[in-house]
C-alpha cells in the first residue's frame, strides 16, 4: 500500500481499475497533497492502518467535491454522474472505515457528510465564510487521528443549530487535540489546504 502521501493517487488507480460508470471519468490528481487523508492517518488511531486511513479519507473529500465544489480525481461527469459518484465515495470511504471495525470513525464521518449537507442546504449549495464546514472537516480528521476532544458532539450541536461560536469551538478542540498528539504541522497544513483561516 503506497504511503498517506499518495493517497490521492491511489484513489484514482483504485476508481480506474474498478472498470466502473466512474472510471472514464478518473484523472491523475496533478499533485495535489491529500492533506486531510494524511492528517486522520498521522494520529494513533490510525497508527495500523495509515495509508487505508488516508485513502478513505480522501474518498468522502472527494464525494463531497463532487456534490459541491471542484474534485480533484473525478473529472468531467455531468452533474447526474457527479452526484452519484459522489454518493458512491461517501460509502466507498464509509465500508472500508467500516472494514477496519472502526465504528467510532464512521460515526464521526457520517456526522461529518451529514452536516456539510445540511450546511450547503442552509447556504443554498455555497459554502458562506465562516460556515464552519472547514472548522468541521478539520475537527472530524483529527477526532478520526486521534479521537474527539472534550465537547465535541456539543459543538457539532452548536453548528447543526447554527450557532456563530460552533467553528471556533471545533477549531480549538481540533487544534487542543492535534498539539497533544505532535500533528499541530499537520492540521496547519491541512487548514491551508481547503482555504481555512484559523479564528482569531
Amino acid at each position: 500500500m503506497p504511503e498517506p502521501e499518495k493517497a490521492l493517487d491511489e484513489l484514482a488507480v483504485q476508481l480506474r481499475g474498478e472498470k466502473s460508470v466512474i472510471s472514464p471519468h478518473v484523472r491523475d490528481p496533478d499533485g495535489e497533497a491529500p492533506a486531510l487523508g494524511m492528517l486522520a492517518a498521522g494520529g494513533p488511531r490510525a497508527a495500523d492502518a495509515p495509508s487505508e486511513y488516508a485513502i478513505l479519507f480522501e474518498s468522502i473529500r472527494e464525494g463531497y467535491l463532487l456534490h459541491y465544489a471542484r474534485p480533484r480525481v473525478v473529472d468531467g461527469a455531468d452533474d447526474d454522474l457527479a452526484l452519484l459518484a459522489g454518493d458512491y465515495l461517501y460509502a466507498r470511504g464509509l465500508e472500508r472505515l467500516a472494514s477496519l471495525g472502526d465504528l467510532e470513525a464512521v460515526r464521526e464521518l457520517s456526522d461529518l457528510i451529514s452536516l456539510v449537507a445540511q450546511l450547503h442546504a442552509a447556504n443554498h449549495a455555497s459554502p458562506a465564510p465562516g460556515d464552519g464546514s472547514g472548522a468541521l472537516w478539520l475537527a472530524a480528521a483529527v477526532a478520526v487521528a486521534a479521537g474527539a476532544p472534550p465537547g465535541h458532539a456539543n459543538a457539532k450541536q452548536a453548528l447543526r443549530a447554527g450557532d456563530p461560536g460552533a467553528s471556533t469551538a471545533l477549531w480549538d478542540g481540533a487544534a487542543s487535540i492535534a498539539a497533544g498528539v505532535g500533528l499541530a504541522e499537520r492540521l496547519g497544513g491541512a487548514a491551508d489546504s481547503i482555504g481555512f483561516r484559523a479564528p482569531s
